[in-house]
């Protein structure tokens, strides 16, 4: 947190470098949250460069009141909205989520783990928008509960709601993917 501070401290001042090192530290959780959200991985890319546009034309006025992760996950959130909002009627294959890589160097676990990575893309495509925000926001972005509500415009109620709810369907469809 205090890193971040300074980065973005930096960055105001005009240092390019900064924007990088944020760029590099946080780039993984932006694309995987877009990718997860989207269905699209190439449509991910250019979310995670919007979003980091955002960030650096607004730097001027940005202020940093919780962790820059959870501001630029909620920055990705809000821009998978504006695409998937332009893109109402338009249908996505699940087919063309891909497969999630793994950093295994052992070929066995690498298969096992490219395996279960396809199904649980599958599975989470499945889910519906506002409860994969929410799983993905919590596990991957590692925002509490309160700072989805707030992005998401609900009670935290609903949000636990969503976070459970989610879970429990995102259960039986792995088992059900495991076994058939």
């Amino acid at each position: 947190m205090l890193e971040d501070r300074l980065l973005v401290w930096k960055l105001k001042g005009g240092d390019k470098e900064s924007l990088r090192k944020i760029y590099e530290k946080y780039k993984d959780d932006v694309l995987t949250t877009a990718a997860v959200l989207l269905n699209q991985p190439s449509e991910a890319e250019e979310v995670l460069h919007d979003v980091f546009l955002i960030f650096a034309r607004g730097i001027g006025e940005f202020q940093l009141y919780e962790s820059l992760k959870n501001c630029l996950m909620t920055y990705t959130v809000n821009e998978v909205r504006d695409r998937m909002r332009k893109k109402m009627y338009e249908v996505v294959g699940l087919d063309s989520t891909g497969p999630i890589r793994s950093d295994s160097d052992e070929p066995e676990q690498a298969v096992i783990e490219g395996e279960e990575s396809e199904v649980l893309a599958d599975v989470l495509a499945q889910l519906p928008l506002q409860q994969r925000e929410v799983i993905m926001l919590h596990l991957q972005g590692g925002m509490r509960f309160r700072q989805i509500a707030d992005v998401q415009g609900v009670s935290i109620n609903t949000v636990e709601s969503r976070y459970r709810y989610g879970l429990d369907t995102l259960r039986s469809l792995w088992i059900g993917k495991m076994i058939g």
